[in-house]
């Protein structure tokens, strides 16, 4: 039996931009064609940098094929290796023959000219792999910490699950086209945030407008770095089958958003809807705080306890993000099967908290047991089974 009970309601602004209307009358035949609308990015999540809420979503939890911004998986392996002292920024790896053939200059792909049989510092390859998007510097580096691509794709699926990722499949370091390498914009946001907080010496490294190996200078592809203020990162993707695509970052007036987008069809329409997503992303939505971690945000009934209830504690920050500009009732709600049976343990999850409303995503949170309920006392317990067999439930 599902109890809820109704906890709270409150108002977020809302902001939606509506498409002019189309004129109702008909042009004359000599009157030239209007131009085709601008392209539109496809699978879009808009991310608060602070709290990780997503403050917009457009078809972001389909798993998508993620170009090079799948390298962004592939960095992270590389940065948790150095940050556990397995290698260091001069640890010297060896191109192999694979890596210069299929991935650097006989390839075509994107690459930093890597001679074959050459060694290379892990500071030059990770570089490489951050600010050119070189693909045989990424396969150097997997064929050097894992053995093989194969092995490195291999700790790669794993740290991404164990992070949450769920929609997160890798079968290669690089991200060429893979029918079965999928990942959600949703969850390359995820990823970008965990690489902007959990290593932030390094980060900046995704803001470099170029790099220059072996006497080649090449520029960094991102369209929002110098163009758009405060942008500092992060990846660029481009294949066949993904389009034109993006995760982005920005900082100003002390807040960071992240977008992330694929789909557009040439590398300008890329530039032009990564300002309209980034500057959307600063104006049009807001976030706003429920209750922070450890918050008691209501009770829950027990039954045959040494209490009659239990306090329910936000397990951490609950924060909601959403357009603003239209008042919109969101309607916060308790849920729990109950009523709950002891023992409890403190900061046992126990219920969940439901945000919903009108043209808004349902958010759920979990909440915990704030304290330790045991058992009722043997007369408590004998009561309540008189009164359940006289009265009913």
């Amino acid at each position: 039996m599902k109890f809820s009970r109704a906890l709270c309601a409150f108002t977020l602004i809302a902001a939606i931009a509506f498409a002019p209307a189309a004129d109702a009358q008909r042009r004359r035949a000599r009157t030239p064609a209007p131009p085709p609308p601008p392209a539109v990015a496809q699978h879009v999540t808009i991310m608060d940098g602070a709290s990780g809420a997503i403050l917009s979503c457009q078809d972001c939890q389909t798993p998508i094929p993620p170009a090079s911004m799948a390298k962004l998986m592939t960095i992270l392996i590389v940065l948790e290796q150095l940050q556990a002292g397995r290698i260091t920024y001069n640890t010297q790896y060896t191109v192999s023959e694979y890596a210069w053939r299929e991935h650097g200059a006989p390839s075509g792909g994107s690459h930093m000219f890597l001679p074959v049989n050459a060694t290379v510092s892990v500071r030059d390859l990770i570089q490489g792999a951050v600010i050119v998007s070189a693909n045989d510097a990424c396969v150097v580096l997997a064929e050097g910490i894992a053995g093989s691509e194969e092995a490195f794709v291999a700790m790669m699926n794993r740290r991404a699950q164990e992070l949450g990722f769920t929609s997160a499949r890798f079968r290669n370091v690089t991200g060429l086209d893979d029918p079965e390498q999928r990942i959600s914009s949703a969850d390359l946001a995820r990823l970008a945030r965990h690489i902007i907080v959990n290593f932030p010496d390094f980060y900046p490294v995704y803001g470099r407008r170029e790099f220059t190996y072996n006497n080649r200078t090449q520029p960094n592809r991102n369209p929002l770095l110098g163009a758009y203020p405060g942008a500092d990162g992060v990846k660029t993707g481009h294949t066949d089958e993904s389009g034109y695509g993006l995760v982005g970052s920005a900082v100003l007036n002390g807040e960071r958003r992240i977008i992330v987008f694929n789909g557009l069809p040439t590398m300008a329409a890329r530039t032009s809807e990564a300002q309209r997503l980034m500057r959307a992303a600063f104006n049009d939505f807001a976030i706003s705080q429920i209750a922070a971690a450890g918050a008691q945000v209501g009770e829950a009934e027990v039954r045959l306890g040494s209490r009659r209830t239990v306090p329910l504690l936000a397990q951490g920050d609950i924060t909601i993000g959403g357009p603003r500009g239209v008042q919109q009732e969101l309607t916060a709600t308790i849920v729990y099967d109950g009523p709950l049976h002891p023992p409890i343990a403190e900061g046992a999850e126990v219920a969940r908290l439901v945000v919903e409303g009108p043209g808004f995503q349902t958010q759920e949170f979990p909440l915990v047991a704030g304290r330790r309920i045991g058992k009722a006392n043997w007369f408590s317990r004998a009561w309540e089974g008189l009164r359940l067999t006289l009265f009913g439930g």
